[in-house]
Formats: C-alpha cells, structure tokens, sequence
C-alpha cells in the first residue's frame, strides 16, 4: 500500500475515529487504527464492538491496500508531522514507512486482514435530522445517564423515541431526569431504541453541529448507525424495557416560581465555593413571596443570596444537590425559566410551557445532612 495526504486530512481523521479504539483489550488488533485503501477510497476505522467509528479522507492511492497500526503511537506522530502531504507505504511484512518532509517514521504495523470490520447494517430504517439538532439534544441530555457500571445498566443508555414528526430523548441516573424534544422535518414510524452513553459522547465530540448539514440514523434490532459528511458510527443498542417515563413525571405543583436562569446558576455556582471535594453540601432555597433566599452551610464557612422570583402558591424550604442543578440550567438555552414543586419531599420540574424540555430533580433531605 501507498497512499499521500494532506496532514490536516489525516489528523482529522485518526482524531475522529480513535474515539473507538478501546482503552482495555485482550484484542490487540482492536488497539489499532485500520487504513484501507484497497476499495479505491481511504478509509480509517476504529472498531472496539460497542461502538465502530470509520471515516474517508482524501488523498491519493499510488498502491492499493490496507495496513492495521497502534492508534496511540500512529495518531501522535501524524500529530507532530509537519504541516505537509503524509505518504504511508507498506511492504509484504507489514512494515510501514510514514514521510513528511524530512521526518521518516518506520512502524510495525499488523494485517489489515486480522482487522474487526464494523457490522454490515441493511440501512432501511431511518430518520434525519440536522447535525446540530443532534449534537443540541446529546449535550441537553448526557449528563444525566447513569454510570455504564453502576446496577442498571440501562441507566447508562438514552431512550430514543420517535413518534410521527418528534423525537424524544430521555436520560436518567435515579436522581434526575433529562427529557428533550424536538420536531422533525419529516414523520416517521413508532420505534423505541435505547442508544448507549458512550456512544453518544463521542458522536457530540466528532459530530461538526453545521445547521445545513444533515445526519441520517439508520436502525435495526440490534444497532443503530449514525452518517454524516464521510464518518459512520455504528453502536450496539442496549437492550430491555426502559423505565416509564411517564409515571415518574408529574404536572401537579403547590408551588411555582419564574426566575432569571442566569441569575439561579450564578447564585448556585457561588454556593459552591463553599462545598469542599469530596463533601457536597445541599443548597437550601427558601422560596417566599416575590423572593428567594438561598442558603449553603459547610465547614469552611456558610453564605446566602437573595434573587428576585415571581412565585405563585406556596411558600416552601427544600434542598438540592447544586451539581444537579447547574447541569440542568446549563443545558437550558431561555432567560427565563419556570419551576415548578409540589413539597421539600418532591421532586422539581423546570420546564418551559411546550414542555420541548423538562428537567426532575430530587431534593434532599437537608434537615440530616451533615
């Protein structure tokens, strides 16, 4: 094999697909990034068989064929390369000779045959969306997965749900929700896939977020696959019944209040300066009339804010995990925001009228926290 590209090409596209090379494998050969250039185009693929990344790039085939070398080393040399056309040649023994200007590189490099390929997908299912609709709805949801080791395993996936012209995404970890919707172009079938965290990380990572260009979502039983400009994801969807979503969601409230969202992060980010590592202190909100005061007690000291609210219903004391929070303004795009709560035992709900977000957070019971 002998191929020549431009630096740039080729840094982008190692970049994107080591995304799915595995950080632990008794497969060496997973360990590797796959350059194929035997079907007449230059293909890069990383495969560890949870999730397969492959990306085409240009550049030029002097000599066909496809040579598997070690992702960490491969991608930091094209990384410290000159900014110039990269040739890679091969020989029969799978030595692999890398040049840029006067940088010479020789690597061993394993058979393109031994490699994984990614899984052959009948791509006939499918919905579009814009990349950055896509890449919007994973950074408005993902912080709220669960953790790919903890209990439930499908805590660690995003349910997506299509239903005529909208799809709804939900993330939860058992101490909050993440719900998003949005419209789409087009109306599609019912379907209920459940797509893994991870691989949704690193699609937001690679995915450009470009409003004109759009990624087209392929699904089958078992995997779903993502395509935009010359990359292809493909990920193993996780399998069972995800959770009821709609018994855990409720409209009833005894007390709401409409605050500047800007001004609640600020005030929450302040608190918890206050929260040493290790030792997450609640933030305490005392929701009266026209005002709320915020309180944050630890043991490097304590503070309190006061942020004008409209508030209607009950005035109420309840507590938070401030993380929780933060993460859930930050993913809320409007000034002002609505909060809804029925008691200091009940979850919260901030979500706007159409409910194209809507956000659950369970309170603490602050009165035994010590």
């Amino acid at each position: 094999m002998k191929i020549v590209c431009k630096k740039s090409n080729l840094l982008n596209g190692v970049q994107n697909v080591s995304k799915a090379v595995p950080v632990r494998t008794t497969m060496s050969i997973l360990e590797c990034i796959l350059v194929d250039a035997s079907q007449g185009e230059i293909k890069l693929t990383a495969n560890d068989m949870e999730i397969g990344i492959e990306t085409i790039i240009d550049g030029t085939i002097e000599q066909p064929g496809k040579i598997a070398l070690e992702a960490k080393i491969f991608i930091e040399i094209v990384k410290k390369l000159p900014d110039n056309d990269i040739t890679i040649e091969t020989d029969e023994k799978n030595m692999t000779y890398i040049k840029c200007e006067n940088s010479n590189f020789n690597l061993v490099g394993k058979s393109g045959d031994d490699y994984t390929y990614l899984p052959k997908i009948e791509k006939i299912d499918s919905i579009v969306l814009s990349q950055f609709t896509l890449k919007e709805i994973i950074r408005q949801t993902i912080f709220s997965i669960g953790a790919a080791e903890g209990s439930n395993k499908l805590m660690a996936g995003e349910l997506f749900e299509i239903k005529d012209d909208v799809l709804k995404v939900v993330a939860l970890d058992g101490h909050r929700i993440a719900v998003r919707k949005v419209k789409m172009k087009n109306a599609y079938g019912e379907k209920k896939v459940i797509v893994p965290g991870k691989a949704l990380n690193e699609i937001s990572k690679i995915l450009p977020g470009d409003t004109d260009k759009d990624v087209e979502v392929f699904f089958t039983d078992k995997h779903i696959v993502f395509e935009f400009n010359t990359t292809t994801v493909v990920a193993r969807l996780l399998e069972g019944e995800y959770f009821n979503i709609n018994q855990m969601l409720s409209s009833d409230y005894e007390t709401k209040m409409k605050i500047n969202k800007n001004s609640l992060f600020s005030c929450i980010d302040r608190a918890t300066l206050l929260a040493s590592e290790g030792n997450s202190k609640p933030v305490i909100m005392q929701i009266e009339e026209g005002k709320m005061l915020m309180n944050m007690n630890s043991a490097i000291g304590s503070m309190s804010e006061t942020i004008d609210i409209e508030k209607t219903g009950k005035d109420l004391v309840i507590g938070f995990n401030p993380k929780f929070l933060m993460d859930a303004l930050k993913a809320i795009d409007d000034e002002i925001i609505d909060v809804y709560l029925v008691n200091s035992k009940a979850p919260c709900y901030i979500k706007n009228a159409d409910e194209t977000y809507n956000y659950m957070v369970l309170p603490v019971n602050f009165t035994t926290v010590s």
